[in-house]
């Protein structure tokens, strides 16, 4: 259950221009945006972040940097988070559900090739505390990607990582979409929703 009580949608239009564009890019707005919403300058600074890492198309396909995003989240134990990142992967992004589901197995699923498992090892090192990254992870992904796609991909990593301790701090309620795309694909290698519902 929510730790902070989130504001009110319709009490609040001076936000509805983040509420609109969060809607139109996913289906609806992410619970953690009305909780953030208390302070609309974090939640304006937040969404600016979030949309040059993830919401506009970069060097690096957005369909790994979701990935990243989901294993990173995983990593650190964000079950808000790796809900999302899965979901949106899957469902905004194109990713077969599948393949979402054998993330944990990325190092030896033919599901995943050589480009995809640097990365993923870069994300799932990277999620973990302490950060776990060697000089041979970034040699591996330096084979698949330049530096302008790398520096993308950390970067969605670390977006991540700024809501994961978001998100699991403030126990943010899922929301049914990604809720439902968890317990449905997740939930066969250890995903639980825990604190995430009321």
């Amino acid at each position: 259950m929510a730790r902070i009580t989130p504001i009110d949608r319709n009490a609040s239009p001076e936000l509805e221009d983040i509420f609109d564009r969060a809607e139109q890019a996913l289906g609806f707005v992410p619970n953690s945006f009305f909780a953030m919403g208390r302070s609309p300058g974090i939640l304006r600074a937040f969404t600016r972040l979030a949309r040059e890492v993830i919401g506009v198309p970069g060097k690096a396909p957005l369909p790994l940097k979701r990935m990243a995003g989901h294993m990173a989240s995983r990593a650190a134990g964000c079950m808000y988070c790796s809900a999302h990142t899965a979901e949106t992967a899957s469902e905004v992004d194109g990713v077969p559900p599948e393949k979402v589901a054998a993330i944990w197995e990325y190092e030896t699923s033919p599901l995943f090739d050589d480009g995809e498992r640097a990365v993923l090892r870069m994300a799932q090192s990277a999620g973990t505390t302490p950060n776990a990254i060697t000089d041979e992870d970034f040699d591996e992904m330096k084979k698949h990607f330049d530096e302008d796609q790398i520096v993308e991909l950390v970067a969605a990593v670390c977006l991540f990582g700024w809501l994961n301790r978001w998100n699991d701090t403030m126990a943010t309620d899922l929301e049914t979409r990604p809720l439902e795309f968890g317990q449905s694909t997740l939930a066969a290698s250890g995903w639980v929703p825990g604190k995430h519902v009321s």
